[in-house]
């Protein structure tokens, strides 16, 4: 009888030690998951404003939005152009352009928005960067790389021979549609030369 109790005894030691080991690891992972759930109080996604707007400045760009509650809350914007061509609304974090912008000069601005308490300049929040992207006009015409381009072909060649081949590029942005697609076009001598639309 003493052999079965010992026997039971020893069944029992690992199942409670089990037990405990998964408490533990629960409790561990609850802490782990309290501990990653971070509040971010910054809600606003990427701010975006047109080039070459011809509307009286300054030009609204977007508002930059913390859920923090407090009256005496003031919003500010650090980093490229920040308090130059760019301000912000100290109180309703209102952004806004005091330039009219040029994508093909700069096409997007990285800057940092804080919110402080205005009566000690405490932090009431972690700043945040975020992107003012500048969108494109088609405003460009396309530019031959070369003044000259040289080209030359032997007598008699039957007609298809290529003569030579010419570039021109768009300064607008690629990736919206037609705004830097460049066909060509043979003003003069249509009657020997054709060129297609690689050039």
């Amino acid at each position: 009888m003493s052999h079965l109790i010992l026997l039971f005894s020893l069944f029992l030691a690992p199942a409670f030690a089990d037990g405990r080991s998964q408490k533990s690891t629960q409790n561990l992972c609850s802490n782990d998951v309290s501990h990653k759930r971070q509040k971010r109080d910054w809600i606003w996604n990427q701010l975006h404003i047109q080039e070459e707007l011809d509307t009286p400045l300054p030009h609204h760009v977007g508002k930059i939005t913390s859920s923090v509650r407090n009256k005496n809350a003031k919003y500010i914007i650090e980093g490229e152009f920040a308090n130059t061509i760019f301000k912000v609304e100290e109180t309703s974090g209102d952004v806004y352009a005091f330039e009219r912008l040029d994508r093909e000069k700069k096409a997007e601005y990285e800057l940092t928005a804080l919110i402080i308490d205005r009566t000690n300049n405490r932090s009431l929040e972690r700043p945040s960067r975020f992107i003012i992207k500048v969108y494109d006009i088609n405003d460009n015409a396309p530019v031959f790389v070369h003044k000259v381009f040289n080209g030359s072909v032997p007598e008699m060649s039957p007609v298809g021979t290529s003569v030579t081949k010419v570039t021109a590029v768009d300064a607008d942005d690629p990736t919206v549609s037609g705004h830097a697609t460049v066909t060509y076009e043979v003003t003069t001598g249509g009657e020997y030369f054709t060129i297609d639309d690689s050039g």
